[in-house]
């Protein structure tokens, strides 16, 4: 009985050796932070994601409109490997100046910024 049960086994790992399992991709995404000036995090700022300077100077075609949570985080999800334009407000303040641009994105990642308003 055990010598058929290493049988068994040995045949089941030889099998799956030869297997090819798909590799799970995470999708690309963005998560912010959005901070004020004294460094507090902040609820409630709309954060606006744009694909090209143009859009984001005109304010027009954004790819998505989020606005953070109770610890001023917000994430996009699905995104291309490219670079975005980032737009916050809230009343008054906003990140104009302040770093409105990203990197490009690392593909298949969950990539992370921090954001000041003032």
């Amino acid at each position: 009985m055990k010598k058929s049960i290493l049988i068994s086994i040995l045949l089941l790992s030889s099998l799956l050796a030869g297997a090819s399992f798909p590799i799970q991709v995470l999708p690309t995404s963005l998560k912010i932070v959005v901070r004020n000036n004294l460094g507090n995090t902040e609820e409630n700022v709309k954060v606006q994601l744009y694909k090209s300077k143009e859009d984001y100077r005109n304010e027009t075609q954004a790819v998505s409109v989020e606005f953070t949570d109770k610890k001023g985080r917000v994430t996009f999800k699905k995104l291309e490997p490219i670079v975005y334009y980032i737009n916050a407000t809230k009343g008054e303040a906003n990140n104009y100046g302040m770093g409105a641009q990203t990197d490009a994105l690392e593909e298949g990642r969950i990539n992370k910024l921090t954001v000041i308003i003032e």
